[in-house]
């Protein structure tokens, strides 16, 4: 089967995960890190990463741009680096590119974002080139799922900006 996989930082992993595994065409979600200093990052130490979710999804069913669509309907990219209560630069909005058409891809939807009107602010979400997506430990993964009452500050806030 043909996938492919978006990396994205919007805030605590968890909620975006619970939220993204619901989404048309997602085969696989992992909670971990990236775009920080240290290697083997761990949630006690990982100095300039940000919380991010790895999404593997079928082309065939859905696309970049849709995902893109669904992350800025369910945090705050106006907001640098917090989510809720969440305050730092592990939970700044960020988008991990892996080429320059994603980049691409990505800075024309922050565009669409900002010129819908939505948010009275516009859009903080950073660009950054993809390294590495370090794993994060087991307890993170699925985590709403083994605590459906655990903390979440996600939830689908607008309807699509693709009309």
């Amino acid at each position: 089967m043909n996938t492919q996989t978006i990396y994205l930082g919007g805030g605590c992993f968890w909620g975006m995960e619970e939220l993204f595994r619901k989404e048309k065409g997602v085969l696989d979600t992992e909670t971990g890190y990236c775009g920080g200093e240290n290697e083997n990052p761990t949630y006690r130490n990982h100095e300039g990463h940000a919380e991010t979710l790895k999404v593997v999804y079928d082309p065939n069913l859905t696309d970049f741009k849709h995902l893109l669509d669904f992350f800025f309907r369910i945090h705050n990219p106006t907001t640098k680096n917090r989510q809720g209560n969440d305050i730092g630069t592990s939970y700044r909005s960020v988008i991990f590119y892996q080429n320059e058409a994603e980049k691409k891809e990505a800075e024309d939807f922050i565009k669409l974002v900002d010129t819908s009107g939505v948010w009275k602010d516009l859009v903080v979400t950073t660009l950054e080139e993809f390294q590495t997506f370090w794993p994060a430990e087991e307890e993170h993964q699925d985590y709403l799922q083994h605590y459906p009452e655990g903390y979440t500050c996600h939830a689908v806030k607008f309807d699509s900006f693709l009309k």
